[in-house]
């Protein structure tokens, strides 16, 4: 850590990251709730999909795990070769929701603005707090400590004076440690690291900047930024100010609205036929429908994805004449866009992507359009709705799933949140 002398007029961000978020809540409830004498973070283990359905992915991995070079991502037969006496523990989606709304409500007691930044991520505003809780570098190892204490888990706490350096500072040197990145630290943490670290720089971003003659975050940094936005556009301009430290975004404890909301589905069989595979997609219209209603919102624009058994990935999409959030209109256009794209190889994902969300509705009538039959629909979607709100998503489904191997609704992992757990801001 620095030290770091404080000035009354500088911002003072925290970035603070759960370590290794569901295997951290997974072990830390066996520990403090269950009882359990074995803690999953000190032996190898990993939090892992079901491999008689297909999702067998290394979810999360301990820090034991690692040692045996255990990948997040990589399939869990992969990881019993690595490592055979590999514990692997479920996805429990209700406990990360429980735990997440916690770690922010914790947070909320010491920082003024608080800004979920995903489930396990958090970013606190903590300019102007020094009278109260001491110096922002010291105070950020009590919180660390606070948190383990109470809640049971680890977590790594970068502080700067804006959200990039923050979490930039987060990420250094893991677990359970907190680090700084002050302005005048720039030239000896952030520059000497490989381009790959930069927050916002993807894996195709970084290839073609390795072929600029560009490998450092120093490297970047002073490149200039003609040559960057001519092979980058806007994108070239934010990684070039983000290379130098520059950041003018705000902690803001208001949640965006969604822009586009979407669901895909690991099929548990290879789906060889195209009633199936529509039924799926159906399974999968159903949830993204209701999540659109639920946030009031309408989209514009539907996409359907594919991967084979082959692991091929194909897409494509359209844009509706209007907005809508009846599922019955997304279906129907998923359905046409999967007869465009469907080669008829046997199917391992579906996948079912709306966009352009916003929350005013309009509808573009034709001479073959019905907005009675659209009023219809949308009173019908909203009844089930309420129906399944009082009594869970099983309570009403269609007759086509009653005797289907497919569930009703699918896809994502908040099947937990869709049945009444309280949604954290994400």
């Amino acid at each position: 850590m620095s030290g770091y002398q404080e000035h009354e007029q500088e911002n003072i961000i925290y970035h603070i990251d759960v370590n290794s978020a569901f295997l951290s809540w997974e072990a830390a409830h066996r520990v403090m709730h269950l009882g359990d004498t074995v803690d999953l973070r000190e032996i190898p283990s990993v939090i892992g999909g079901s491999e008689k359905n297909r999702h067998g992915i290394v979810l999360a991995k301990s820090t034991p795990a690692k040692k045996f070079h255990i990948q997040t991502g990589e399939p869990l037969i992969r990881a019993r070769e690595k490592c055979p006496n590999l514990v692997v523990a479920p996805p429990n989606y209700e406990l990360y929701v429980t735990s997440s709304k916690a770690f922010i409500n914790l947070l909320s007691r010491y920082a003024p603005v608080v800004e979920q930044y995903s489930i396990d991520e958090a970013f606190c505003n903590m300019t102007g707090t020094s009278k109260l809780l001491g110096s922002p570098v010291l105070f950020a190892s009590q919180l660390k400590d606070i948190i383990y204490q109470e809640l049971g888990f680890t977590v790594n706490i970068g502080v700067s004076t804006n959200k990039l350096l923050a979490k930039m500072a987060s990420d250094f040197e893991k677990p359970n440690k907190v680090h700084t990145l002050f302005p005048h630290e720039i030239d000896t943490k952030l520059w000497p690291l490989p381009i790959e670290d930069l927050f916002f720089v993807g894996r195709a971003t970084a290839r073609r900047l390795h072929g600029l003659g560009i490998h450092s975050i120093y490297d970047l940094a002073h490149t200039s930024p003609d040559i960057l936005e001519a092979h980058f556009k806007k994108h070239g301009h934010t990684i070039y100010n983000y290379a130098n430290g520059i950041d003018d975004g705000t902690v803001s404890a208001t949640v965006e609205a969604n822009k586009g909301y979407g669901n895909s589905l690991t099929i548990s069989f290879d789906v060889t036929d195209a009633t199936t595979a529509k039924r799926v997609l159906l399974s999968l219209c159903e949830t993204v429908g209701a999540r659109i209603r639920a946030d009031h919102a309408y989209i514009r624009t539907v996409s359907v994805s594919i991967v084979d058994y082959e692991f091929h990935h194909a897409s494509r999409q359209c844009t509706l004449d209007s907005t809508t959030d009846i599922t019955e209109q997304i279906y129907r256009a998923a359905c046409q866009l999967f007869d465009q794209l469907w080669n008829k190889k046997p199917i391992r994902q579906l996948g079912v992507q709306t966009a352009h969300a916003t929350s005013e509705s309009y509808e573009q009538l034709d001479l073959f359009s019905s907005h009675q039959q659209s009023e219809k629909l949308s009173k019908l979607n909203s009844a089930i709705d309420a129906i399944r709100g009082k009594y869970g998503e099983d309570s009403i489904m269609r007759a086509c799933f009653l005797d289907a191997k497919e569930q009703h609704m699918t896809g994502g992992i908040n099947k937990a949140k869709r049945n009444g757990i309280t949604k954290p801001t994400e």
